[in-house]
């Protein structure tokens, strides 16, 4: 006894091969949905709707025992269960090879949606990250587009549509543009492929048939900001030229502006900015104070091109952009008064070794640790430097921070990586 699963576009019957057809007119029970069945409507096996996925299985398991006990010849049943595209593509195949003999089971897939849409796009999808949230949590998603994957294929439902999907990425204050895309009906005569702005869906209706493309985009290095409209603390991260293939990785807008309330700030002071990626952090400082003296230290070549073209973007001349590696780069640079440390590689010691001989009497460094074993070290660190000077103190800053985003019509919480903010400071000054 065989059980072929065969999927089907909405092109119906005609973009079926021979072979797949001849196995359908010889079946006995056609399974499938009323849209599936209506492409077969003299077909003169027995039909079973599909609706309720446990119910479908148990009758199907039925008939497979009835056929036993009735001693039928294998050869001559066959059940066809009709369903959309590549049945072991989020699809009905995976429930059926868990639940009936896979002995039993043939599948033979037909294009899938995801398929179509890259090619109507006329865009490779051998590197898109593919997410289902057809009756799924959107986490998946949230943390795809944080990430800041190049690629996005979201199969959708009627909470989670396009203006839903839209609505959300509106409300992550994401790093990356994204190209908007919204496939329906694809392979049918009512077929739509059409681009969208994000901003522009929210009123819109769609086919209840849809997907949804998402392709990052790269953000113009010579785009014009209206520094009039940008608030002079906690500049939003989007605004920040990124990583191409990073785009998320920078200190959030958030955990910025508790750093800064950490550092103390003051007028006239230079600051290092150690580790600084895409100069964020480096650039809030230098325009809340114009005269101070703003060191953005980076060792890579492409975050100390991101600096420089992030300092031009934001037009502050207050920001000298280094390219080098701490500690080594640090005994040229003019002693500071205020220290963040916010990537430091395998060298956290050492730079706070030079940090501490450098820094001013009175100074405060803040480092933002992603990992237990850099918040270890620096405190190992602490530990044997107080031994021999005790005009040291630190407090520990531990950040859970959530974003709020909607689903639907509801709205939940989107947690952020936790970071671990280290003040220290000298003559103890929280004392």
């Amino acid at each position: 006894m065989m059980i072929h699963v065969v999927g089907i576009g909405l092109d119906g019957a005609s973009g079926l091969s021979n072979s797949v057809l001849n196995v359908i007119e010889t079946a006995t029970i056609l399974v499938g949905s009323d849209r599936h069945l209506s492409y077969f409507p003299e077909h003169p096996a027995s039909r079973i709707v599909l609706q309720d996925l446990t119910e479908t299985i148990f009758t199907i398991r039925q008939e497979l025992t009835r056929w036993e006990l009735e001693k039928r010849e294998s050869t001559h049943n066959s059940i066809v269960i009709l369903v959309s595209g590549d049945p072991l593509f989020f699809g009905f195949g995976r429930l059926l090879i868990a639940e009936l003999p896979p002995e039993q089971l043939t599948f033979h897939p037909h294009v899938s949606s995801i398929q179509l849409a890259f090619n109507r796009i006329k865009t490779p999808w051998q590197d898109a990250h593919i997410i289902s949230a057809h009756g799924r949590s959107l986490e998946m998603l949230i943390q795809a587009l944080q990430q800041g994957v190049e690629k996005i294929a979201i199969l959708t439902d009627n909470i989670h549509n396009p203006v839903a999907i839209a609505q959300l990425i509106q409300n992550l204050d994401l790093p990356s543009r994204y190209q908007f895309w919204v496939c329906e009906n694809l392979g049918g005569n009512d077929e739509r492929v059409q681009q969208w702005q994000i901003e522009s869906l929210k009123n819109q209706e769609f086919s209840s048939l849809n997907l949804i493309i998402l392709l990052r985009q790269s953000r113009s290095k010579t785009e014009p900001l209206d520094l009039s409209k940008i608030s002079s603390f906690g500049i939003p991260d989007q605004l920040f030229l990124s990583y191409s293939d990073r785009p998320g990785l920078m200190t959030k807008r958030e955990v910025r502006t508790l750093v800064l309330g950490e550092l103390a700030l003051q007028p006239k002071q230079t600051i290092w900015d150690i580790g600084a990626g895409t100069g964020s952090v480096s650039i809030e400082i230098a325009r809340l104070f114009p005269d101070s003296t703003v060191y953005s230290i980076e060792k890579t070549a492409a975050g100390t091109t991101l600096i420089e073209q992030n300092r031009q973007r934001f037009q502050v001349n207050n920001l000298v952009s280094i390219h080098g590696e701490a500690p080594d780069i640090l005994h040229h640079l003019r002693s500071p008064h205020r220290i963040f440390i916010g990537g430091s590689g395998n060298n956290l010691s050492e730079i706070l070794g030079i940090c501490s001989i450098r820094l001013s009497p009175g100074g405060i460094m803040v480092l933002a640790l992603a990992t237990l074993e850099h918040l270890n070290t620096a405190l190992s660190w602490l530990e044997q430097r107080k031994r021999i000077e005790r005009s040291w103190s630190y407090r520990i800053l531990n950040v859970q921070l959530s974003r709020s985003v909607p689903v639907a019509n509801l709205t939940r919480f989107s947690p952020l990586n936790p970071v671990t903010i280290l003040t220290i400071s000298h003559h103890s000054l929280f004392m």
